[in-house]
């Protein structure tokens, strides 16, 4: 089956001249991709990682320039990320981790995607801001710069360590503590350090003062405690508390409200009370976006994300839990939220701005502290996001990108409002961005009447009757956008979308109900998932509203997508293989709901649960499983595990099915390789062609 992929791959570039191609998948993809964008807290300096084609480095720059200079020369395509990226306060040195998969549920455990023959290590490093010898200081993770900018502690096995930041003392344990300790934070003047404790089915919040002073913890309770925030004057800590584990059995297919409620200690007498608690509704739950709860303490309030009124919006109370205040109106999620170095102001980005499409693109926002006074920082057909702010307060650095022009840094000035766009120099000579189109904005309906929303790529010319591939993306709390997405994963399909279109072929990206972006009933629906794949039937009713266009042929309909985006792959080749007529599943959930053990006695409506969990597994549908496909899997993958596809492959053997694969050794869920991002990129691309191309 290798063997015939490799035919495929070959016949498929031979098959190119008939299409007048203009542009390769090496060369959509050769964009660099900037991550981890932070500044410091004093003065004008930034740093961000940057990605280009697997060689990944740091770059900093400083008002009022701005200009970029790269202070690290890694040169290989070796899959080490950069993450965790600080700048200390006095501005001298930035500090990163080297190594991992962050974006996993194994983040520190060391990759090796490049299969080199001595393993790699996830460690810290430090680097001077202006360049010079890079420091190594130890293996662990998730380092945080102590205010002296002396210091370094972070974590390594679940205890918290600590180093010089210029690495010339060993690292050492900061203390001992039972549990797993992380989230540390130092009070203003550097003398305490508050932490988390996590404990399994309950946490502690604790503080470290020195060698001789025992830990003191915060409220110590049945509850999982966590994201400690000092008060500006360091004699108080706010904090969330959740309920520990444990309880009644209770329905599995209802929808339940998560509780979660903010507390307040005086650290000084170890006196503390609860301040304000979630509304008891479903929309009232623990909110389920990025930074969670993204609890602040500003200047004299508090700021936190709540979903209650069914947007995920930020809203302030007093220190004592009154005067609650929603600071972001609106039909629009926010993501994103930074407070300023004053802490009387806090930016953010929004998927809302006063083109009726921007529900589809992210823009930057500001908001006070105690009003809902929002000012947008952009607009227009572009998306920004990853919002920093100086420390001086002069400038908000951002990501920004279009539909042709790939995610770079940018700065907007608050004296000037002009923006500066960083590192187009990077952008590589043979990049397509004159052949890429613009996807506009659709919705349909599905079967059951719920708006599904989506982008549509739309090749010029061609012959009249075009193939379309349906895109399903991953997550699946995910949205896709106008334009490059924010995350790497998605820019990689972002980039593979407009290849296809550059074929001929329409691509409809779905962004389909439980994906983030259009309110709390399209993110949290009844009977999704495990629990009956009600989000099935928006991407079926992608491919049959594309079937209904008159510029489409139906019988030459494809779909690929990855994660969860493979498993909706297979649930539609395997119930829908007469609308699909071929498909990619990478790294697809594609047997783990059927593995799910419900036992009768655990809640009141078992039996229909786990009714539901067959009728939601791909694998109840193999004998109905009749379009091609192509397996991706990568072996390390932290994600979604390897075993998923093996199984899948092997009862497709079992069954006499012919189908195609292509499996990489020792790469994760990320392709952390630019090498294998093009190779499973070009693969998709030629399987897909290869299917639905037209037979003259």
């Amino acid at each position: 089956m290798i063997n015939r992929l490799s035919l495929i791959v070959i016949s498929f570039f031979f098959s190119l001249t008939s299409y007048s191609q203009s542009f390769t998948v090496k060369s959509v993809l050769s964009y660099p991709f900037p991550s981890e964008l932070t500044s410091s807290t004093n003065g004008s300096k930034i740093a961000w990682a940057m990605n280009e084609q697997g060689k990944r480095n740091i770059y900093v720059a400083e008002g009022p320039s701005f200009k970029p200079i790269k202070i690290t020369d890694y040169i290989y395509d070796d899959g080490q990320e950069l993450t965790s990226l600080s700048i200390s306060n006095d501005g001298k040195w930035v500090v990163f981790v080297r190594g991992g998969d962050h974006g996993s549920r194994e983040g520190t455990n060391p990759v090796n995607a490049a299969s080199l023959p001595m393993a790699p290590k996830v460690q810290i490093m430090s680097v001077p801001f202006n360049g010079g010898k890079v420091n190594v200081i130890g293996e662990g993770d998730n380092p945080l710069i102590a205010p002296n900018s002396m210091q370094i502690i972070f974590d390594r096995g679940g205890q918290l360590m600590t180093s010089t930041i210029d690495g010339s003392t060993a690292s050492k344990n900061l203390f001992y503590a039972k549990g797993t300790n992380g989230s540390p934070s130092f009070s203003p003047d550097g003398s305490k350090i508050a932490f988390v404790s996590s404990r399994g089915d309950h946490s502690f919040i604790g503080i470290y003062t020195n060698a001789e002073t025992p830990i003191q913890w915060l409220l110590p309770s049945f509850s999982r405690d966590n994201s400690p925030r000092w008060s500006p004057d360091g004699n108080e800590i706010a904090f969330i508390r959740n309920p520990g584990m444990g309880g009644a059995p209770d329905s599995i297919l209802a929808r339940k409200h998560v509780p979660w409620a903010i507390w307040r200690v005086n650290i000084q007498i170890g006196v503390g009370k609860q301040i304000w608690k979630a509304p008891e509704t479903p929309q009232g739950s623990l909110p389920s976006v990025a930074g969670g709860a993204n609890l602040l303490w500003a200047a004299d309030r508090l700021i936190f994300t709540s979903y209650e009124d069914g947007w995920p919006h930020l809203y302030s109370i007093a220190t004592d839990g009154s005067q609650q205040t929603l600071l972001t109106p609106g039909e629009f999620m926010v993501e994103h939220v930074q407070l300023s170095t004053d802490k009387k102001w806090v930016v953010f980005s929004a998927n809302t701005g006063k083109d009726k499409d921007d529900i589809d693109r992210k823009h930057v926002y500001k908001v006070s502290i105690d009003k809902a006074d929002m000012q947008a920082l952009t607009s227009g057909k572009g998306l920004e996001s990853m919002p920093v702010i100086t420390g001086d307060r002069a400038n908000i650095a951002y990501f920004s990108a279009t539909a042709q022009q790939p995610l770079l840094p940018a700065i907007f000035s608050e004296q000037s409002k002009q923006t500066q766009l960083l590192c187009a120099d990077l952008i590589p000579d043979d990049f397509p961005s004159a052949q890429l189109v613009t996807p506009t904005h659709v919705t349909f309906k599905a079967a059951d009447g719920v708006t599904v929303y989506g982008q549509l790529f739309t090749p010029t010319g061609r012959p009249r009757k075009k193939g379309a591939i349906v895109y399903v993306h991953g997550g699946p709390q995910r949205q896709m956008f106008l334009g490059w997405n924010h995350m790497d994963y998605y820019s990689i399909d972002y980039a593979l979308n407009q290849y296809l279109v550059s074929l001929g072929y329409v691509v409809l990206s779905v962004n389909y109900r439980l994906g983030i972006g259009y309110g709390y009933e399209f993110h949290k629906p009844l009977f999704a998932g495990a629990q009956g794949a009600s989000e099935y039937q928006d991407i079926k009713a992608a491919g049959e509203w594309l079937a209904k266009q008159s510029n489409i042929d139906p019988k030459r309909i494809g779909i690929y997508g990855g994660s969860y985006g493979g498993y909706l792959v297979a649930l539609a080749l395997g119930k829908d293989s007469k609308l699909f007529a071929a498909g990619v599943d990478i790294h697809g959930v594609n047997s783990r709901f059927n593995s799910t053990v419900i036992e009768k006695e655990t809640a009141p409506d078992a039996q229909l649960a786990a009714e539901k969990v067959i009728a939601s597994s791909p694998l109840t549908y193999l004998s109905t499983w009749t379009s091609p496909t192509l397996l991706i899997h990568a072996d390390d993958d932290r994600n979604v595990p390897f075993s998923q596809s093996v199984d899948l492959a092997r009862r497709f053997e079992l069954k006499k099915f012919d189908f195609e694969y292509l499996a990489i050794p020792d790469d994760t869920h990320h392709w952390m390789k630019f090498s294998n991002a093009v190779k499973v990129s070009e693969a998709t691309a030629s399987f897909l062609h290869q299917k639905l191309a037209k037979r003259e």
